[in-house]
């Protein structure tokens, strides 16, 4: 349900970008399903120590093994070479220089059997040659970082299975009793996506010697220790850890410091009862050039959970109080970065539909923008003598790396520029308009590439998760196949979105359906008043909490002549204990056996489900521990058993994001297929279809 993603008036992004080589207007074609298999990810930037080049993960789906493969890259810093490190079904990530430059490492599962698949640190020599096995541990390393003379580095790794059978025997016995035992459950927050099962398994931190490929533990315990952070003297390791004595009962992350030497004991830093650093935001710890100070960003108070804002806060390597500098800023901030002599801190900082990178005074002072504008700068990575490696999106671009070493970004990775110039993409303009209550509501409205003024078009509302979370001016390619395919996607950022503050995300607190529904249907009215969208000819649909607000959404109008709702739920006492989310439910509804009421309340789409005359499409993976499928299904059944249209697909083996092209793919067909037979027809043939009176 609290998925992440990033997104005044009538200002238009022009989609005929002037690409290097960009076909003629005639000769261009509009985006169609197979593209999904052509757009390229680029992310994790990372400057060699000489600054001379950025190194990259490219993702592209591999249609044979239908999972995405993730590739290694760098291009020079003038811009005028890349090249291609890495190719093959193995998926590469966290590349990083060592401090010499003589190697990349990067976290792989290459080489790996089939009974041992995983993740280690792997080293390329820079002269080339083939990238070398650096670790060997039993579980998965997940982060590391180096230390500043490139002799060691500090891994994070995440603990080999506890019950894992060590008895004699085959492997496939060993597997056998492995899959027979049962799961012991004693923890209040017991399941989590993607990992499944809680139990004891936790992440700590271990040191590795290059030369001798010797690994030793750093931490131990029943906490999770992540995000470390080598100081510049290569004395400390700063580290992101929750402890208590229930760890699951509160998000309150806080900022520790531990001798860079086995047997070191650690030192807690942040005493805040609120999130400091917390490591859903991946945002690393930054040491000054002295290894005196610490930057990082603390979040709110626990009780405000996902929905608190985040603030730039510097604290004393040696404890101390931390200073603010950012407290003015109703803005949510990540990724800090110290200036080479330490008299600035730059950072992202999320507003209004774009992601900019600012800058402040480490000493406290005036918060300047560097890179602004509608788009969105999802990631920062400092390279010698001030120079910044950035990603970048708009509208109409997909993520490339930039860089940064004067006022304007200079762009380097050219990795979609040939998909792009072949394409007509349909023009995303920006809108403003009135909520039901008055309240400025911001959005997006993309248009058909053919668009013609004066005449209306079937329109689809897309809703995003989180529900703090924003659309962003950033490129999505499932808008612009939704375009090509003749529709107007309207899409809205209601209260409870982010980017515009934290008051305006706590407008929704314990009240979901009301407020954003009333915002989300003003982007369609506003579209309708303005002739471009036609009021006979609606759709709905989001997943996560997008799914989620499109069942309050059906269950309050008929005005959509379909809907899809991914990953949703609506029957949310009979959510209690089911998904992950059972700190946060308690915090912003309270117990159900105190708080019955409001639980019954916002069960709303499901007790009411008698009122929802809109076909809708429900769709979820059967491993989802995020919103599980059960809570589809019971949509399901309920319109089933009222006899509205309604089909119900599961994604074998997906968690909460769907991962494999091949379903990615099905997805947005049914999508499609689904809105063109009952939105396209219009209004009086889909409401024949749907049995209304």
């Amino acid at each position: 349900m609290r998925n992440r993603s990033v997104r005044l008036a009538g200002s238009l992004l022009a989609a005929a970008l002037a690409f290097p080589g960009r076909a003629a207007a005639a000769d261009r074609r509009v985006v169609m399903l197979d593209d999904l298999a052509r757009l390229r990810d680029v992310s994790e930037p990372a400057v060699s120590p000489d600054g001379a080049w950025v190194a990259y993960v490219v993702a592209l789906p591999d249609p044979k093994e239908d999972r995405k493969g993730r590739d290694l890259w760098m291009t020079s810093w003038d811009g005028k070479r890349t090249l291609q490190l890495t190719s093959g079904p193995s998926r590469e990530s966290t590349p990083r220089w060592s401090p010499d430059g003589t190697s990349l490492g990067f976290l792989s599962s290459r080489g790996g059997s089939e009974d041992d698949d995983h993740s280690q640190l792997f080293l390329l020599p820079r002269a080339g040659g083939e990238a070398q096995k650096a670790t060997d541990v039993k579980g998965d390393i997940e982060d590391y970082d180096w230390s500043p003379d490139g002799k060691r580095a500090v891994l994070v790794v995440e603990d080999p299975e506890p019950e894992e059978p060590t008895a004699s025997g085959s492997e496939k016995e060993k597997e056998k009793k492995k899959k027979t035992r049962p799961i012991v459950i004693d923890r209040f927050q017991f399941k989590e996506d993607e990992t499944g099962y809680l139990g004891k398994k936790r992440r700590h931190l271990y040191l590795f010697e290059v030369a001798t490929r010797k690994t030793e533990p750093l931490t131990s315990g029943t906490a999770n220790e992540v995000l470390p952070s080598w100081s510049p003297d290569g004395k400390s390791i700063a580290f992101v850890s929750k402890r208590g004595s229930d760890i699951d009962r509160s998000d309150n992350w806080d900022v520790y410091v531990v001798e860079a030497r086995a047997g070191a004991t650690e030192r807690r830093l942040t005493t805040f009862d609120g999130a400091d650093n917390a490591p859903d935001i991946e945002s690393r710890l930054a040491w000054s050039p002295d290894s005196r100070s610490i930057a990082y960003f603390q979040g709110g108070p626990d009780r405000l959970i996902y929905y608190a804002g985040r603030k730039l806060a510097v604290i004393p390597a040696e404890g101390g109080t931390p200073r603010i500098l950012t407290a003015s800023l109703d803005r949510n901030v990540q990724s800090p970065v110290f200036s080479p002599d330490g008299s600035q801190i730059t950072f992202l900082v999320e507003d209004d539909g774009t992601m900019q990178l600012a800058r402040v005074p480490a000493a406290g002072g005036e918060v300047e923008r560097i890179v602004s504008g509608r788009r969105v700068v999802s990631a920062l990575a400092a390279g010698p003598g001030g120079k910044l490696a950035l990603l970048i999106s708009s509208a109409t671009e997909p993520e490339e790396v930039w860089a940064l070493d004067g006022k304007e970004p200079r762009r380097l990775s050219h990795q979609n520029d040939e998909w792009l110039a072949g394409l007509r993409l349909g023009a995303v303009e920006e809108t403003r308009f009135a909520s039901k209550d008055g309240t400025e509501i911001h959005g997006f409205l993309v248009k058909p590439p053919d668009f013609e003024a004066g005449r209306r078009y079937p329109a689809i509302l897309r809703i995003h998760g989180g529900p703090v979370d924003q659309h962003s001016c950033a490129f999505d390619l499932d808008w612009q196949i939704l375009a090509a395919q003749g529709y107007v996607v309207l899409a809205a950022n209601p209260r409870g979105s982010s980017g515009r503050g934290e008051k305006f995300s706590l407008v929704i607190w314990a009240d979901w359906g009301h407020k954003d529904a009333e915002d989300v249907l003003a982007a369609v009215d506003d579209a309708v008043k303005r002739g471009i969208a036609d009021p006979d000819r609606l759709g709905v649909g989001g997943w996560s909490y997008g799914g989620i607000l499109t069942n309050y959404v059906i269950a309050q109008t008929t005005r959509f002549a379909a809907a899809t709702s991914g990953a949703s739920i609506s029957n949310i006492l009979a959510g209690y204990g089911t998904d992950q989310y059972v700190r946060e439910y308690e915090a912003e509804l309270g117990l159900p056996w105190k708080n019955t009421e409001n639980w019954v309340k916002l069960s709303f789409p499901f007790l009411h489900a008698d009122r929802i005359r809109t076909p809708t499409l429900f769709l979820c993976g059967d491993e989802d521990f995020n919103v599980p499928l059960l809570n589809s299904e019971q949509m399901y059944q309920a319109l089933r058993s009222l006899n509205v249209p309604t089909q119900l697909i599961i994604y074998p083996g997906q968690y909460h994001g769907l991962r494999k092209p091949s379903f990615l793919r099905d997805r947005l067909e049914r999508y499609i297929a689904w809105y063109d037979k009952y939105v396209k027809p219009g209004r009086g043939s889909a409401a024949a279809a749907a049995g209304k009176r």
